[in-house]
């Protein structure tokens, strides 16, 4: 059996207008809105272009915040692998928020609400959290979504405090370049390298696109498409995406497409306790990744049938971990931990089919074991099946 994607025609084209992932609620308590000479100071397109930053807003909050605890390093969250040793290049790294663009709350727990959070990734910028000393989770009522032509940077820095929680009921954060709802900023969606969404320091926790088939579906805790997107520190809890269905997936992230082919970052990050028809963690087509020193334990695909489906089955079961598919696109695993993850059909760790038999795949000084694949893997690689141009370039590695 050849598992192939009905899905690639998705990075072709521009999209249609999605349905929404939640509509926003009125916002009881707004995120702080840093003054314009405390924030960071760049040249750019004025705020009708396509790459604008957006101006301070009188609307946004009365508190003037100064540098935030919430910068990098800080607050008690330890995700990853620490011992994993693999370099980090520089655009993978965690952006400094010690001049944060926005603050959302007060310094109280309470002041962290779910309509603060929506306000400040609609809005844009880098934000930051002030909930008080102790760690807090924001149970949110509606997803956040990035608006296109708010940035070009947004990043969501936790303070290694915050959980976002998406209660068991909805996506919690979005960003879709060819979605005309948050704004068309260029004739070529599928391919810009704005907005470009960081989440860092932050934990995603019960996060369910159950039910949304937008763009194929998937992206329990967060959805991407197009510009570019990045994890640093991040912990992704029993997310959940549609059981079944033979290419949708990403039960934590899901990515369609990314600027010039640049992979996703994921950096010092775990995922645990994900389920979705494919990709317990990552799914992805088309789309390049480079995982490092981070952390799989425990997510699931159970989907059933494969990809073609088969006969009688509504398919999916691929990627306990991650789920990739397409064409040209790479796969790199370095100083990562890939354990206890388990597949119903393929691929009980990573799920790798390059449909022109052009992507690559790579495992350095990691460690890949008690993957199971219930249905079919590529012999002498335990946990992984793979198409692509060659057999996975494993290096210092253990896979069993």
């Amino acid at each position: 059996m050849r598992p192939t994607s009905a899905a690639v025609a998705l990075l072709t084209g521009l999209a249609v207008a999605l349905a929404g992932c939640g509509a926003s609620a009125p916002t009881d308590q707004p995120a702080t809105e840093l003054s314009p000479a405390d924030a960071p100071t760049a040249p750019g397109p004025t705020a009708s272009g396509p790459t604008a930053t957006p101006a301070a807003s009188v609307g946004m909050g009365a508190r003037k915040a100064g540098p935030t605890p919430s910068r990098v390093g800080s607050g008690t969250l330890r995700a990853g692998n620490p011992g994993g040793g693999a370099p980090i290049p520089a655009e993978a790294r965690a952006v400094d928020t010690s001049r944060p663009t926005r603050v959302v709350g007060v310094g109280t727990a309470a002041s962290c609400t779910s309509d603060a959070v929506v306000k400040a990734v609609a809005a844009g910028g880098i934000i930051t959290f002030d909930c008080g000393p102790a760690p807090v989770t924001i149970r949110m009522r509606a997803t956040a979504k990035v608006r296109n032509a708010n940035g070009p940077k947004v990043v969501l820095d936790g303070g290694g405090r915050v959980t976002l929680s998406g209660d068991g009921a909805r996506r919690i954060l979005y960003l879709n370049t060819c979605d005309q709802a948050q704004g068309w900023t260029t004739s070529h969606c599928q391919n810009q390298d704005h907005p470009q969404l960081t989440v860092q320091n932050i934990t995603f926790a019960d996060g369910n696109s159950t039910g949304d088939t937008a763009e194929g579906g998937g992206g329990g805790a967060i959805f991407v498409r197009g510009g570019r997107f990045k994890a640093v520190n991040a912990r992704f809890v029993d997310n959940r995406c549609d059981r079944t269905g033979p290419d949708l997936g990403g039960a934590a992230i899901r990515v369609l497409s990314q600027h010039d082919g640049r992979p996703v970052y994921v950096v010092n990050s775990t995922f645990t306790g994900g389920q979705c028809a494919n990709g317990g963690a990552l799914s992805s087509i088309g789309v390049s990744w480079s995982i490092l020193n981070s952390v799989f334990r425990g997510n699931r695909a159970i989907g059933v049938g494969a990809n073609p489906a088969r006969p009688g089955t509504p398919g999916g079961g691929s990627g306990g971990a991650v789920y990739c598919d397409g064409n040209r696109f790479t796969v790199r695993l370095a100083g990562t931990i890939v354990e206890d993850n388990r597949a119903k059909e393929g691929g009980g760790a990573v799920f790798f089919v390059s449909n022109d038999r052009t992507g690559t795949m790579t495992v350095e000084r990691s460690t890949l074991r008690r993957n199971p694949s219930d249905g079919f893997e590529t012999r002498g690689y335990p946990g992984i099946f793979f198409l692509g141009a060659r057999n996975p370039t494993v290096t210092s590695s253990t896979l069993s």
